[in-house]
């Protein structure tokens, strides 16, 4: 039986991460940093985390002969996606350490839990109704007015599973649109940005909390995170306090992140979703702050102390989508640009490649 996490595994241990794509990619080789070995388990062959760990298993996530074998040879398991299969998950949990934990996948694998959760709270999120029936949506339309958002309960991002109800939008057919699924109606929020606070929740409870950062999107994907955002002293602290009262209600281990939406010119926010993984906009750390989210993930989920979370000048991160990944060797030529390709052999419109980061160190 491996040794508890609130004790602290040691250089040598097994890292099971569950998913093989760019992220858990990133996982393996800072484990590896930490003298941790990963073994990942994914039903893709061509998984592009497989490249750069020590083991790799191909297997679906229902297969729980592969799942009982994964399991016996590793110390402690953890995941790059959400949307972990609860079977899954409890099968994992009932036979090793899982960080995070079932609880965090519950909560943030539906809408409507994630928002009654956070609202719960007593933070600050769009209002929201939910929807199973046409009715349904026709009495929140009733009652959040338009424009409001459709999103599906489950399965949503970049996004996918969601439709904007206007002035003069027909609900049948956006009910249609979505498939029918069971559905939240979140009320719009005239926000003027969104950011997100990456952070940090070790088994002892220790937290920490990279700087806020600001995120634009194009075409529902993240292309640019930027820090600092731009917010008030006010606001960065309410931000960074609200992502530490989740972490500590979920009892989370591991590295997660809150995307929020800026009201007004930076003066407040309100939570949007949550993310238990390591995320998209928590790239700019890899060379932006003194420990990266990756190695802060693995220093949680293996009971290590964690990293310091300074930023180290301003930063900015670029997503490669698609074909700006061919941009290869112009970036590699740009001075002080930080190119991390992910190994996939395909490059399709929308598909995240790679990304690049660039540090400007702040006089003092």
């Amino acid at each position: 039986m491996s040794t508890p996490v609130s004790q602290g595994l040691a250089p040598g241990a097994m890292l099971g991460i569950l998913g093989g794509g760019q992220l858990a990619r990133m996982l393996a080789l800072a484990a590896a940093d930490l003298g941790i070995r990963a073994h990942v388990f994914a039903p893709e062959a061509d998984s592009p985390a497989f490249d750069v760990a020590a083991r790799h298993t191909v297997g679906e996530y229902e297969d729980e002969a592969a799942l009982a074998r994964f399991a016996d040879a590793v110390d402690v398991v953890t995941y790059e996606f959400e949307n972990v299969p609860a079977a899954t998950a409890a099968f994992l949990a009932a036979r090793t350490q899982l960080h995070p934990g079932a609880r965090a996948l519950a909560v943030t694998q539906d809408r409507l839990s994630e928002k009654t959760f956070v609202s719960g709270l007593g933070l600050a999120v769009a209002p929201f109704r939910p929807v199973d029936s046409l009715v349904d949506l026709e009495t929140a339309v009733a009652a959040l007015g338009r424009p409001s958002i459709l999103k599906t309960r489950r399965f949503g991002y970049d996004g996918k599973g969601q439709v904007k109800i206007a002035p003069g939008s027909d609900l049948a057919e956006a009910y249609e649109a979505i498939g029918h699924f069971p559905a939240i109606l979140e009320g719009f929020v005239p926000f003027s940005r969104e950011v997100s606070v990456v952070a940090a929740r070790g088994a002892d409870g220790a937290y920490a909390a990279f700087d806020v950062c600001e995120n634009e999107h194009r075409d529902h994907i993240l292309a640019f995170t930027r820090v600092p955002a731009r917010l008030t002293p006010g606001a960065t602290r309410t931000a960074i306090e609200a992502a530490h009262r989740i972490g500590d209600a979920l009892g989370y281990i591991g590295v997660f992140a809150v995307e929020m939406f800026v009201i007004g010119d930076g003066e407040s926010v309100i939570v949007n979703e949550i993310a238990p993984r390591v995320h998209n906009s928590g790239h700019w750390t890899s060379e932006g702050a003194e420990t990266s989210q990756f190695h802060q993930h693995v220093r949680a989920v293996c009971g290590f102390p964690l990293g310091s979370a300074a930023r180290r000048g301003r930063v900015e991160m670029e997503n490669l989508i698609g074909d700006a990944a061919l941009r290869w060797r112009q970036l590699l030529a740009e001075p002080g640009a930080h190119l991390h390709l992910y190994g996939k052999r395909d490059v399709r419109a929308g598909r995240k490649m790679g990304h690049v980061t660039r540090v400007v160190p702040e006089k003092n």
